[in-house]
């Protein structure tokens, strides 16, 4: 009896510990980094060391939240498992930032407010500070409520709220806040549109046909080019881009380039796949796995080259003015700064990114492996549409909106096909219930050109069953399937709405408290 109750507590002290061991090793982490810092040679500024720490901290919170976007897809799909997403994200994030970080960073993110009115280096360390925790508590708050936000949005609001503590409204750039904005709606509709455009496309051109494999062999290798296109791209335009420069025009001729390569290539590797596979969906799905892969790792690098700006950036700011005593708009990235990005990036993916890779993988809609390439594949797209316009887009609101752009499609899908079998019962239902079940999977087997004929068939005859508006209107209402989790859309939607007013009234509340324990 006694063990049994030891057993009992033992499991349901798990729990606890699991997160107490998460906890310990987040916070040794953040304690290295303070070590590390005091121990550099010459003078260290007491300020320094405390960014450092906030500087790690943002850096987990980042590799907890937004790198789900990248490999949640995959997961979600079943394409890679979670800790082999994790352990790929945690390589290409960390080669993205060592690698292409780049070594110069612009110390006002986005130009959001105007450095020349601020007063001193004094106040501008604060100000970072400020705007570097804040955010870092942000998404803190919303890794743990579950909801994939902006880390980019996350520290322009920082800076804005501490930026107009600091020098008043005249400070800020309305200009470019409004732009930001417009990119909460922007970025979430232009990634779901272009899923699910893709997406459909694939069910026309290969799982709605009879012989799908047959239709795969020609399709598929020329959306695998489509998405080396896109990639290679998109790693030009935003994954090097602090090494070497592209403008869009050049990076889409070197990627169509690279197209046609992977795409010949691919052909010859499908076609020997596919004479070893079933004619289904599933075989289909199994054709998308490797690029999904591969999508995932370049996306990951991408963020690493792209994002960790955002932990190191206020971080290199702050270094900057501390060892100049002056406001600079442009910061050098010392080797280590960028070592603390890059850590603690992969060290919070591997801690606290299951929880937001399992929401955007699975909790928003279903994915397989087609759906799953389909948002990858739109995430790089939206990216290069948005660069070539010179839209502020965020990577995660896209990939996320990619999400919700395929599970709707699907929805209307479902319902419309289940409106059609409902239709064609009514028409038949004077007849033989065997007639019926015949006509049906006749429908079903059916390509898609036949259905339609099938159909304007029944529609030449349907004086037999008529359909009132209302009636129509309750077969609609009746076949709607939620495919898409009604909850999550609601509270990510939240989340992002509120990320600038909530990290800038933290950063403002922050920057007044760090000033007064200063003066």
């Amino acid at each position: 009896m006694e063990l049994e109750k030891i057993a009992e507590i033992e499991y349901a002290t798990w729990v606890g510990r699991k997160e107490l061991f998460r906890l310990g090793t987040a916070l040794l982490f953040i304690i290295g980094i303070m070590l590390f810092t005091i121990s550099r040679e010459g003078a260290v500024s007491h300020l320094l060391v405390i960014a450092a720490m906030i500087g790690g901290y943002m850096a987990l919170n980042i590799g907890a939240n937004d790198v789900a976007n990248n490999v949640g897809p995959a997961v979600g799909s079943r394409a890679l498992t979670m800790t082999g997403a994790i352990f790929l994200a945690m390589i290409f994030e960390a080669a993205g930032a060592l690698i292409a970080g780049g070594e110069v960073v612009g110390t006002i993110k986005k130009g959001i407010i105007n450095p020349e009115l601020i007063a001193n280096a004094d106040v501008f360390v604060w100000l970072m500070m400020a705007a570097l925790l804040a955010g870092a508590l942000w998404l803190n708050i919303a890794t743990a409520v579950g909801a994939p936000v902006s880390t980019t949005h996350s520290i322009v609001g920082g800076v804005l709220g501490a930026g107009i503590a600091a020098g008043g409204w005249e400070i800020a750039n309305w200009a470019k806040m409004g732009q930001i904005a417009a990119s909460w709606v922007i970025s979430p509709v232009l990634g779901g549109i272009i899923a699910a455009a893709f997406l459909y496309i694939i069910k026309r051109t290969i799982t709605y046909r009879k012989d799908k494999l047959h239709h795969a062999k020609r399709v598929v290798p020329i959306l695998i080019g489509v998405m080396a296109w896109a990639f290679s791209a998109y790693l030009m335009l935003k994954g090097v881009k602090k090494l070497w420069k592209f403008d869009v025009p050049t990076a889409l001729l070197v990627g169509l380039l690279v197209a046609l390569i992977v795409a010949f290539v691919s052909r010859k590797i499908i076609i020997r796949v596919a004479e070893n596979l079933e004619n289904s969906k599933q075989s289909i799905n199994r054709l998308f796995t490797l690029p999904l892969i591969f999508a995932a790792a370049l996306l990951s690098f991408a963020h690493g080259a792209n994002d960790v700006a955002n932990a190191v950036g206020p971080l290199a700011a702050i270094n900057e003015a501390l060892s100049h005593h002056e406001v600079a708009k442009k910061a050098a990235i010392p080797l280590w700064v960028m070592m603390v990005g890059a850590l603690g990036i992969a060290i919070g993916l591997a801690l606290y990114g299951p929880k937001l890779i399992k929401t955007v993988g699975s909790e928003i809609t279903e994915l397989n492996q087609t759906r799953a390439f389909c948002v990858a594949l739109s995430a790089a797209i939206t990216v290069i549409i948005a660069t070539q316009l010179g839209l502020p887009v965020s990577s995660t609101h896209i990939a996320v909106g990619a999400v919700f752009g395929v599970g709707f499609l699907r929805e209307y899908l479902k319902a419309s096909y289940a409106r059609m079998v409902e239709e064609i019962k009514l028409h038949h239902k004077d007849a033989e219930q065997g007639e019926i079940e015949a006509f049906l999977n006749k429908f079903e087997a059916a390509s898609l050109r036949e259905k339609c004929e099938m159909l304007q068939q029944l529609k030449k005859h349907k004086a037999s069953v008529e359909l009132t508006k209302k009636e129509r209107k309750s077969l609609k209402r009746k076949y709607t399937h939620e495919l898409v989790k009604r909850s999550a859309l609601m509270k990510i939607a939240a989340a992002w709405v509120i990320t600038v007013p909530v990290s800038g009234f933290m950063a403002a509340i922050l920057y007044f408290t760090i000033r007064g324990m200063m003066l």
